[in-house]
């Protein structure tokens, strides 16, 4: 697997969320990050269907769950319909993201390995920002002095992973509890 920790990456992008794409990716490579693009190019002809939204997003997806990289940073005009597209890959956990403190909570508190953002929204050093926070950072992160913090969300994630709708339906649309952790909303003190 190509991990955060060498500095690899993945993206994909369709011909809204390029020009993002294209800025995010020279700040990460001045950094030392090794990019794998799947989605459009510069030399990328228009008319290719294969590099629709929601076709680069489930490329990318698959390329999460298959275990060939860690995390992936995608981008379409919106950032939702290509986070909506690999997130129907099992284990990929997207989410889309506008801002720094939301980049942060997205992989902080949620784990999320596929991080959209929309050039619609987006601006380019926002864009460089919120990738930064998002590949700089783990689950729990910043949250140590919040207790069970980690295993609470921690569980979430791997009861995600191990869902089965069918399951989850002829249970009556209960959970199969993997453990439980108590957490209870607190404000860090000073």
């Amino acid at each position: 697997m190509k991990t955060i920790k060498d500095k690899q990456l993945l993206v994909g992008a369709d011909f809204a969320g390029f020009p993002l794409k294209e800025a995010v990716c020279a700040h990460l490579q001045k950094k030392g990050w090794t990019i794998t693009d799947v989605g459009v190019k510069k030399d990328s002809d228009p008319n290719d269907t294969d590099l629709m939204f929601h076709r680069v997003g489930l490329k990318v997806g698959a390329m999460i769950s298959e275990g060939e990289f860690e995390r992936a940073l995608v981008f379409c005009g919106t950032g939702m319909g290509i986070h909506i597209a690999a997130g129907k890959c099992p284990g990929v956990h997207a989410g889309v993201v506008e801002s720094v403190p939301a980049a942060l909570r997205a992989i902080t508190g949620n784990g999320v390995n596929v991080l959209a953002m929309g050039a619609f929204y987006v601006a380019p050093q926002m864009g460089k920002e919120i990738a930064d926070a998002f590949l700089n950072h783990n689950l729990g992160d910043g949250y140590e002095w919040w207790p069970n913090f980690y295993e609470f969300h921690k569980l979430a994630i791997d009861e995600l992973n191990e869902f089965d709708y069918e399951k989850f339906k002829a249970n009556g649309f209960k959970v199969d509890h993997l453990g439980d952790y108590p957490l209870e909303l607190m404000d860090k003190r000073d």
